[in-house]
């Protein structure tokens, strides 16, 4: 069963009827994904270095050229990213469900139940995106559970391509002394956006 599956049979039946095997199957398949993805995110990200270092000294049209090959290069890493953080949210919310699956029983017998079935699935989707379950006692799976249903729910946004402009200051700094290579490649890189994505999902 794969998440399309899954997420069509909890909006029909929240929880109840889904299978904790096939959520388990389904929450490999997605950190597979995500894990294929980080890997050519950091080949791009390594392209882009490689790219940035060669427009050092560079004449003029040279850094030009390589200014759209790295635009470029961001775009595509972006559009992973974007995907990346689509999957982790479905990482999330499979795992989490997961938990809930596994405490069924003994939610059933708190108040807790109600809110989940009266919250709706949609909504009941966005608040198990935005908490972790995993790893903990039913004691603490109960308070998150309490927390969630008042929490805001956010999207990720990515943020707009480098500018050529962006860019060329960076190699004029570097040429100039005034940073180096180390410091400006931090600057490019989506490195940071992604290692955050991780610890998120990384319970």
């Amino acid at each position: 069963m794969g998440i399309k599956d899954i997420m069509d049979s909890f909006k029909k039946n929240p929880v109840d009827k889904l299978n904790t095997r096939d959520l388990q199957e389904e929450e490999i398949r997605l950190k597979n994904r995500m894990e294929r993805i980080r890997k050519d995110i950091n080949k791009i990200e390594k392209d882009k270095k490689q790219k940035f270092q060669e427009g050092v000294g560079a004449d003029m049209m040279k850094k030009k050229m390589l200014a759209q090959e790295i635009k470029q290069l961001d775009t595509e890493a972006r559009l992973k990213l974007k995907n990346f953080t689509t999957i982790n949210k479905q990482y999330m919310f499979i795992s989490n469900l997961t938990v809930v699956k596994k405490y069924e029983q003994d939610l059933k017998k708190n108040k807790i139940w109600d809110k989940i079935g009266e919250i709706g699935s949609e909504n009941f989707e966005s608040a198990l995106i935005n908490t972790s379950l995993v790893g903990k006692d039913f004691d603490e799976v109960l308070n998150d559970l309490n927390r969630v249903f008042e929490m805001d729910i956010t999207d990720f946004e990515a943020g707009e391509d480098e500018a050529e402009s962006q860019l060329l200051d960076a190699w004029s700094s570097v040429e100039s002394g005034a940073m180096d290579v180390e410091e400006v490649e931090q600057t490019i890189s989506l490195e940071k956006s992604l290692e955050k994505e991780r610890e998120e999902t990384e319970f």
